[in-house]
């Protein structure tokens, strides 16, 4: 039997077991009047081994925190009716999630709807009379070739699924049923909902009513070949009274996230013009609703921005962006230079430090956001003009106030490619001592096109306890740095961010206290491909875990969930058309040179990077006599720590790997350091002022 490591009975760290006790804030929103915030708490349920959420409501000040929604159903999405007098959410409701409208005066609560596939994007209209919202509609799957009429009784086997879609799977949600998402509307009050736009096509984006309550603005795709072009999605007025549509936009290029001004002049909404490549950044566009034109705002911001939200005298428009691995809340006026509120948005990524959250505008322009840090996972934090933002919960507090948690430290470098600066940040374990040796871990993140920050991660705070140095980096491809810099891998992904990652390795161990020759190497996804890349190109690693990862371009192309998409933007074309192109960049190329031990790390159900795909590189290092192990989480998707279990999982069978190959946490190599000197630090690693990249 396999005894537990010494430092999970050390409560002074965060252990594999605390992560059942995490907590964190999602979608606060703040009343109308910004007197109070409803926010969803989600929390890890150890029983049933989920993650769960619960509605609580605290008044703008920090007092009166109290459930709205805390019991055994999971509920979400609240929204505020215009007046602020009710509040609409979902809730699970027997089998199927359903929307709810609670009275706030009373707080009484009514099911207002029977639906039989989930509701999605509600949304109030502006008389607080309807409410908006997208749902599956079914289609009856056609057999192929009819069958005899079974006998009665007789238990056959289920009939043939025949597939005739592009996209007929997708990571998360299956096998996809036949049928397509298209916008609703319902009474507030309860009654029958009413479909509104119809056709073989989908309407998944979130509506937008005009403010006199006749129109509902929405993205979709309807061209005749949007199997075939997954970036052709256009705003559409819908008449409410009709379900007439009319077409607001037309370019080649997604035009997404459509919210109207309050007084209904205008819309602001985000897209690009397609050019191919794989990463374009998300522009901040306005329509003129009379005249028909269209201009861009904040042209100069090289960001992806998110999140609009108008003011309420329709002067400005607010959005969140990425920059620099720190998540921003902006306010673009219409005429004007623009004003960032707030950097810290964030917090919702509980395993690994990527971006997200959430935020939301009161009539009076206070904001309500979840805000981040690097020792917690997201809280709410209420804004009020040009004061500080003051936090209305402290969630894990009463986890985590008493712990010794890893210190995230941020390192900039040089890129020996091309001299370039990259942004990484270095997870010191408690008790850090810079006189000692330490083993260190190369985390890096996937997407590609994604970032890390100075942000809570459970897996890198679990590497630090058990006594690893943890380094993350935004190599070249990172979001927040600009579309130049994301497409310096465009069709050449891996490339040259293997020497970014390198050279952070190099710049982590000049620092003095990493230990060079206990190396280990992880990642997932995106970062599963460059660990496995990493290993076909160097030694230096002791061992390395490949999590989800495209080890085959050629068979990833073919058989995850959005072909389409990844074969057109990631690739100069299909894989039967540039095969060496395609294998050149398939971290199997270069499956020939590892030596490293490698385990691969997987979830049976993902349909993003399917398991096939760890397997032939499982079947290929086990033909050539490299040390290697396959890790099968079963039911799992891409989210491969969707479970709290598997979260725990993941983290541990990545450090006992790691420890079998000479980790060996909490015996840590002591070298001399003279107390007059600090530990080595090269000036390129850490420059006064970070560039604008």
């Amino acid at each position: 039997m396999i005894g537990q490591p010494a430092w999970w009975s050390d409560t002074t760290r965060f252990r594999p077991i605390d992560v059942f006790d995490l907590e964190w804030a999602e979608d606060p929103q703040i009343a109308p009047d910004g007197t109070r915030v409803v926010y969803v708490r989600r929390f890890m349920d150890v029983m049933r081994d989920q993650r769960r959420a619960q509605l609580w409501i605290v008044q703008a000040d920090g007092s009166g925190q109290r459930p709205i929604e805390a019991g055994e159903r999971d509920c979400g999405v609240p929204r505020w009716s215009p007046d602020g007098g009710r509040l609409l959410y979902v809730c699970r409701h027997g089998s199927q999630a359903q929307i709810f409208v609670r009275w706030m005066d009373t707080g009484q609560t009514a099911v207002i709807t029977r639906l039989v596939q989930g509701p999605g994007n509600v949304t109030w209209s502006p008389d607080g009379r309807q409410i908006a919202f997208t749902m599956r509609v079914p289609e009856d799957a056609r057999p192929l070739a009819p069958m005899p009429k079974a006998p009665a009784g007789a238990e056959w086997a289920p009939p043939p699924r025949v597939v005739d879609k592009v996209v007929y799977r997708v990571d998360g949600a299956g096998y996809l049923e036949p049928g397509f998402t298209h916008l609703f509307v319902v009474p507030a009050d309860g009654g029958s909902p009413r479909q509104l736009t119809s056709g073989a096509f989908h309407h998944n984006g979130a509506p937008s009513w005009t403010p006199d309550g006749r129109h509902v603005i929405i993205s979709a795709n309807r061209k005749p070949d949007w199997e075939h072009e997954p970036q052709g999605s256009e705003l559409f007025e819908v008449d409410v009274t009709t379900g007439a549509l009319r077409a607001l936009t037309s370019r080649e290029g997604p035009d997404v996230a459509p919210v109207v001004s309050p007084d209904g002049r205008s819309v602001a909404y985000v897209g690009f013009d397609d050019t191919r490549q794989g990463y374009r950044v998300s522009r901040l566009y306005l329509l003129d609703r009379a005249a028909g034109t269209v201009r861009e705002l904040a042209p100069t911001l090289d960001r992806d921005i998110n999140d609009l939200i108008w003011s309420a005298d329709s002067r400005g428009v607010y959005v969140s962006y990425d920059d620099q691995g720190t998540t921003r809340i902006a306010l673009v006026p219409l005429a004007g230079a623009m004003r960032v509120l707030v950097s810290d948005l964030g917090g919702n990524s509980i395993d690994r430090p990527y971006g997200g959250g959430s935020f939301s505008v009161a009539r009076t322009g206070a904001l309500a956001y979840t805000i981040s840090a690097p020792d917690r996972p997201a809280d709410v934090a209420v804004l009020r003009g040009r004061a500080k933002p003051t936090r209305l919960t402290a969630l894990n507090d009463d986890l985590l106030a008493h712990k010794q948690l890893g210190a995230v430290e941020e390192m900039w470098l040089v890129s020996s490619h091309d001299k370039r600066r990259v942004q990484s940040w270095l997870v010191t374990p408690p008790g850090f001592d810079p006189g000692k040796k330490y083993p260190l871990i190369l985390e890096i993140h996937g997407g590609p096109f994604a970032n890390y920050g100075p942000r809570f991660s459970a897996d890198c705070q679990l590497y630090a306890a058990a006594g690893y140095v943890v380094l993350y980096v935004n190599p070249r491809g990172s979001t927040s740095y600009g579309e130049e810099f994301g497409n310096l891998i465009h069709h050449a992904y891996p490339g040259n961010d293997y020497d970014d990652l390198i050279s952070a390795v190099d710049a982590a161990i000049a620092r003095g206290f990493v230990d060079p020759d206990r190396l280990y190497v992880t990642g997932g996804s995106g970062g599963g491909v460059l660990t496995s890349w990493i290993v076909g190109k160097t030694d230096r690693f002791r061992a390395a875990v490949v999590a989800k990862p495209v080890i085959n371009w050629s068979s990833f192309v073919l058989t995850a969930d959005f072909t389409s998409f990844f074969y057109r933007y990631w690739f100069p074309g299909p894989p039967w058309e540039h095969a060496e192109h395609y294998h050149a960049r398939s971290p199997l190329s270069l499956v020939g040179n590892i030596k490293t031990p490698t385990m691969l790390l997987t979830g049976e159900a993902d349909y993003r990077t399917p398991i096939s795909e760890s397997e032939q590189l499982y079947q290929a290092l086990k033909l050539r006599k490299i040390e290697t192990v396959l890790v099968r989480i079963p039911g799992a998707s891409h989210s491969i720590d969707e479970r709290p279990s598997q979260l725990i999982a993941k983290a541990l069978h990545i450090l006992a790997w790691f420890d079998g190959h000479g980790g060996v946490p909490g015996k840590s190599i002591t070298v001399p350091v003279p107390a007059s000197e600090p530990a080595p630090v090269p000036a390129a690693a850490t420059p006064a002022t970070p560039p604008h990249q």
